[in-house]
């Protein structure tokens, strides 16, 4: 297989090789197509997980998204001991907003992520 690159692309992976991290050109490109890959499946992920929630809502599970609410999902994830931070800086959402199930869950994951790192 060949690839044509432009002159700025080539200059840029042989940038890469000489960091001495790659040993050739086509370890880099080997490592871009697994990244792309690696992308590609964590955005099949986020959009299922979008379908989920806009099923449930369209079934009516939806969840009142209240300052309360938001309380209760800091509470737990600080309370399994993720972080040593503070949730007292939060923001509260909006008392009219609607959640879906699935999107409760999201909220959860990203606040874990957030205080873990």
């Amino acid at each position: 297989m060949h690839i044509n690159l432009s002159p700025e692309m080539e200059k840029y992976l042989q940038t890469k090789v000489g960091t001495g991290f790659y040993s050739n050109a086509s370890e880099v490109v080997r490592d871009a197509i697994r990244r792309m890959r690696a992308e590609d499946e964590k955005l099949e992920a986020l959009r299922a997980a979008v379908r989920v929630g806009d099923e449930q809502l369209e079934r009516g599970e939806g969840i009142a998204y209240t300052p309360e609410r938001l309380d209760k999902i800091t509470d737990e994830v600080f309370a399994r001991g993720v972080a040593a931070r503070s949730p007292a800086a939060m923001p509260h959402p909006d008392p009219a907003l609607i959640l879906s199930p699935q999107a409760e869950d999201d909220f959860a994951d990203i606040l874990r992520y957030t205080v873990e790192n």
